[in-house]
């Protein structure tokens, strides 16, 4: 049955108008965004099969043009149109980070770092620069690694910072194991760093380890700083 001969309080854009976004569930964010299904199938049963397929929204965002297009009703066009939904919440996301004081809205961190980082399927550093209002003045990813591995170097960080005149620093990386527990190796280069950057007057104020959509995990909350 298409969406159009469902009754008007069960389809998911008139719900979306009367209840909000946040009513709706994925699969029904999912189908207002590709407006039709396939034959056969609703719009609401595409995006169901699609976050089955992938196993969540967030990893149908981040699945390659080549595997998204497999899935009949898929194509160039809808991945384009994805990638540019989800650049968007990114900057929009940035944008408010960017206009406030970051310790002051640490949900808005942790949800951008999951959007930038929680489903990569390689290990990457980043550092949020912080000026002296704690107000975010770069994000900048400056180390790639493998699945297990990342070699991150406390002289390129150091130097980022007086580059970008930073008075903070907050670290971040992912595990794509899907494991957010730090490792002994996580926690030496934690102090490492925050001794290198001490020496020039650069606070960190805490370390982000992303794994997937779970809640980042906090050094500083760990008591690891």
């Amino acid at each position: 049955m298409a969406i159009t001969d469902w009754p008007e309080d069960e389809r998911p854009r008139e719900r979306l108008l009367t209840h909000g976004a946040s009513a709706l569930s994925d699969a029904e964010l999912l189908a207002i965004f590709l407006r039709v299904g396939v034959r056969g199938k609703s719009a609401v049963d595409l995006a169901r099969d699609l976050i089955a397929h992938f196993g969540s929204l967030g990893r149908l965002f981040c699945a390659p043009l080549t595997e998204l297009c497999s899935v009949h009703g898929m194509g160039e066009a809808k991945f384009s149109q994805l990638q540019a939904v989800f650049e968007m919440s990114r900057r929009a996301l940035e944008e408010r980070m960017r206009s406030r004081d970051v310790l002051g809205s640490p949900g808005e961190v942790r949800d951008w770092l999951r959007l930038r980082l929680g489903q990569l399927p390689h290990e990457v550093f980043m550092v949020l620069l912080l000026d002296a209002q704690n107000q975010l003045i770069e994000a900048r990813e400056l180390f790639r690694g493998t699945l297990t591995q990342t070699s991150v170097y406390p002289r390129e960080v150091v130097k980022l910072a007086l580059e970008r005149n930073a008075a903070a620093m907050i670290l971040a990386h992912n595990h794509p194991s899907g494991v957010a527990e730090p490792s002994r190796a996580d926690e030496m280069l934690t102090q490492a760093l925050k001794q290198a950057l001490a020496l020039v007057d650069v606070r960190v104020l805490d370390h982000f380890i992303v794994a997937g959509n779970q809640n980042p995990l906090s050094f500083a909350q760990r008591g690891l700083l």
